[in-house]
């Protein structure tokens, strides 16, 4: 089963690109898609499932409800909206396959162990995406654990690469719900945003929290490949910026894969990868297609009543953009994920004509403080899965950050945008 479904992911990712030059290709890639979640369903995370459905269900009742009322979406617009950022996730899980080798059986410790450990897993986090986690926790925990400031180090600083990072699902999400926003646009407050995060924590645990700090050994060349892709990724986009990022990164990804892939031969890593691993992404695949389902189902009730949603006299000024930051970082605090709130809220300010890279700003801005913050994201999932991390911990130790952080968005909104 995991095999068959591996591949109709990979069938997904080439579909799509087929279908952006060739747009009456577009039903395959839509139904490979779908069928990911159908076929794994048994074998998704529970929370998935449950999110999900509710999604689902949710979402047909008000598209009937709106049918009924005289409003029909297209089937695009409901099944096909998340499509591109499915091929994104598609994309970027091959960089798994670059991750570094980690046999040093030595862990530096210290500042100097804080410092190479939150920069490493920022830069290298912003490329290989959530692997990095299992990467360096796997390599620092002691008797299936880690440490209270280790767990701090790797789930701020992996997070914070949502601000910039156009290889991290938050951008990819972004770009979908803001469909205007222009990412270099971005990229600079939300660099600003991932540093001051990152040496916020870099300053907490060591300055802070006086415990030995055991860090990850990492080595120059484990940066050559996400600062390359991420160079490259700023320079095409900078010459061709009418090229679209999410297009660019389901291009570059693979190929980037292919160069700096670690396994050989390259032909059999690469097949092992989509047969028995690639289908971890179902979980993530049924969630973004039941909140592009769910999103489409508010967008038509909007439509029915156009007066009861109509915000003529309201503009997403720095009160509004703190407002709604703070609630949808909540929201994600509690569980709810944040493709979720941000499917939620799109439709309800896109017609405001806000600027779309300012809505970018808010969506990256809840993506990265809410999923470090939460036991119940999937970055606190991991940690609590597979490191033992408490669920209570997680929010107490990151409370604090997650309120800073907050508040200097939404300085950083007022600068920028």
């Amino acid at each position: 089963m995991h095999t068959n479904i591996g591949w109709i992911v990979l069938g997904t990712l080439i579909f799509y690109l087929l279908s952006v030059p060739a747009s009456f290709l577009l039903p395959l890639p839509t139904l490979f898609a779908w069928m990911v979640p159908i076929l794994a369903w048994r074998t998704l995370a529970q929370n998935a499932r449950r999110q999900a459905l509710l999604l689902v269900v949710i979402g047909l009742v008000a598209l009937f409800f709106s049918a009924c009322n005289g409003i029909v979406l297209n089937w695009k617009d409901i099944f096909a909206i998340n499509l591109p950022l499915l091929a994104m996730f598609v994309a970027v899980s091959f960089l798994t396959l670059t991750n570094p080798a980690t046999e040093d059986p030595f862990l530096p410790k210290g500042k100097a162990a804080v410092l190479s450990t939150a920069v490493g897993t920022h830069l290298l986090g912003a490329v290989i995406n959530l692997s990095v986690l299992f990467v360096f926790g796997d390599r620092l925990k002691r008797n299936g654990a880690l440490r209270k400031e280790q767990l701090v180090v790797l789930g701020r600083t992996f997070t914070a690469a949502a601000w910039w990072s156009p290889f991290f699902v938050a951008t990819g999400v972004a770009l979908t719900y803001a469909p205007e926003m222009h990412w270099k646009e971005t990229l600079v407050p939300g660099a600003i945003m991932s540093i001051i995060g990152v040496s916020y924590t870099i300053v907490e645990v060591c300055f802070f929290r006086k415990k030995t700090f055991f860090g990850y050994p990492l080595k120059k060349e484990s940066l050559a490949v996400p600062l390359f892709l991420a160079a490259i990724v700023i320079l095409v986009h900078y010459q061709w910026h009418q090229l679209s990022v999410l297009l660019l990164i389901c291009i570059l990804a693979p190929l980037g894969t292919f160069v700096f892939m670690k396994g050989r031969p390259r032909g059999a890593t690469i097949r092992d990868f989509v047969a028995n691993k690639i289908s971890s992404v179902s979980s993530p695949f049924a969630l973004f297609l039941a909140a592009g389902v769910f999103s489409s189902g508010i967008k038509s009730i909007t439509y029915v009543y156009p007066g009861l949603f109509s915000f003529d006299n309201m503009e997403l000024s720095p009160m509004v953009f703190a407002l709604l930051a703070g609630i949808m970082i909540i929201v994600g605090i509690i569980g709810v994920h944040p493709v979720v709130s941000i499917a939620v809220v799109s439709p309800l300010l896109i017609p405001l004509n806000p600027d779309h890279s300012q809505l970018g700003f808010l969506f990256l801005t809840s993506w990265a403080i809410s999923t470090c913050s939460s036991p119940l994201s999937g970055v606190g999932l991991v940690l609590v899965s597979r490191f033992n991390a408490q669920p209570k911990q997680i929010i107490k130790d990151n409370f604090l950050y997650a309120v800073v952080m907050w508040a200097i968005a939404t300085q950083i909104n007022i600068i920028f945008f």
